[in-house]
């Protein structure tokens, strides 16, 4: 497995700290996230997935508890929007550059508004997708938000 990927590439550039961790990704997992977390052995609640939205048409990405479902309400309100949804996960791969349960907010293809789960904020470090199924980054969420130059808005249930 290489430990480049445009998310790894994004971070060093932009001089953030971080480390990374790998595990074996189960295709045939229903929560990646969930796995990841099992698989490395640390709390589902520090493994963020990033998912791909659409606010009212335009694309967005939301980070957030693996073990957490997201608000779509929530959602649309956290980007000043009237309605969210899921993206289509071809359109998400095409827009990212990324393979589904690989995509990192780090390094798409276009970069688009993100927003993390406030939630998030409250841990010492958190692990994220490093654009590669079975690598994750680790870093604090201070970086993330830096990095992202993310919003922080309450996006669960």
């Amino acid at each position: 497995m290489s430990k480049t990927t445009p998310a790894t590439l994004a971070l060093t550039k932009a001089g953030i700290q971080f480390t990374l961790a790998t595990y074996d990704y189960d295709v045939g997992a229903e929560r990646v996230g969930l796995q990841a977390a099992d698989a490395m052995g640390v709390p589902a609640s520090i493994v963020l997935k990033s998912l791909m939205v659409e606010v009212d048409g335009k694309p967005a990405c939301v980070v957030v508890p693996s073990d957490q479902e997201v608000n779509m309400k929530k959602v649309a309100a956290a980007f000043d929007g009237k309605s969210a949804n899921m993206m289509k996960p071809a359109d998400a791969e095409r827009l990212t550059g990324y393979k589904v349960g690989g995509i990192s907010p780090f390094g798409q293809r276009k970069q688009v508004p993100t927003a993390v789960e406030e939630m998030a904020t409250l841990e010492d470090d958190v692990f994220l997708n490093g654009g590669q199924r079975g690598l994750q980054i680790r870093m604090r969420p201070d970086d993330l938000i830096q990095a992202l130059g993310a919003k922080v808005a309450d996006l669960i249930r």
